[in-house]
């Protein structure tokens, strides 16, 4: 009994590395540094592409002019290529009215259905031209409302890195993966994504996260082993929606 329990934990317990903010200008000297570590340990992170970056802080980093071919190179490793919103511009206040309750400005949330789908459509159309297929998205500041679900799903989207819970769930008709912490943190149970934001690191905080490849990458899990891990049980909607509760009331006291 003991052994089987142990087993069932270990196999559904994993962690999937998120990197956001991935565009033409960004840290490309620690990008350099991740994709050696990866490639070290097997490891195929989730990249969210920015298709057409006009976010002015992100345009203060360096320019790689061969940007694309770098994606593509990343697709052909098996690296989950995800479109990271639009054009990452901050419009609209959310007010904490979004619907995973981070608050903070948006990039779609309060936008009528029809700017948000035209936003999605412009953005894969970006990645059709450069001949790579989406199929994972995930917003800007994790911020959402229905109509960006109901746009994603009309244009072809299946999965989102983001939501609350222990295990991949299903919900608006689209597959969501739990997005928990700022930092890496691997729980004991569970699966889950990291949000790593490399422009913001600097050398002891790559130092810490190598450390932390190094010590878990055995738990380090790809997209589609995550996707294996769908789970819409009565007990794990119960952990998912007790998970939710706890942390969007956190969210809202802040």
């Amino acid at each position: 009994m003991l052994v089987s329990i142990k087993k069932y934990i270990s196999n559904n317990t994993g962690f999937l590395v998120r990197l956001d903010d991935i565009a033409e200008n960004q840290n490309w000297a620690l990008m350099e540094k991740c994709e050696k570590l990866f490639d070290k340990y097997k490891i195929k992170p989730i990249l969210g592409v920015i298709p057409n970056n006009i976010d002015e802080e992100l345009l203060g980093y360096p320019k790689n002019e061969k940007f694309w071919d770098r994606v593509r190179s990343w697709k052909n490793k098996g690296w989950e290529i995800a479109m990271h919103g639009f054009s990452h511009e901050y419009i609209i206040s959310t007010e904490k009215k979004d619907y995973f309750g981070y608050g903070g400005k948006s990039e779609f949330f309060g936008l009528s259905y029809e700017k948000q789908s035209e936003k999605i459509k412009n953005g894969l159309k970006k990645f059709d031209e450069e001949g790579i297929k989406i199929k994972t998205f995930f917003a800007p500041n994790h911020t959402y409302d229905l109509e960006t679900f109901n746009a994603l799903v009309d244009n072809g989207i299946k999965y989102i890195i983001d939501g609350y819970g222990l295990f991949p769930y299903q919900e608006k008709k689209l597959t969501f993966f739990p997005q928990l912490f700022y930092n890496e943190i691997l729980l004991p149970f569970g699966i889950q994504s990291s949000q790593i934001h490399l422009n913001y690191w600097d050398d002891k905080k790559f130092n810490y996260f190598e450390n932390f490849v190094k010590k878990n990458h055995e738990k380090i899990i790809t997209f589609e082993i995550a996707c294996e891990k769908i789970n819409n049980s009565l007990a794990s909607k119960f952990i998912n929606s007790t998970t939710k509760y706890a942390l969007k009331t956190l969210r809202l006291l802040r």
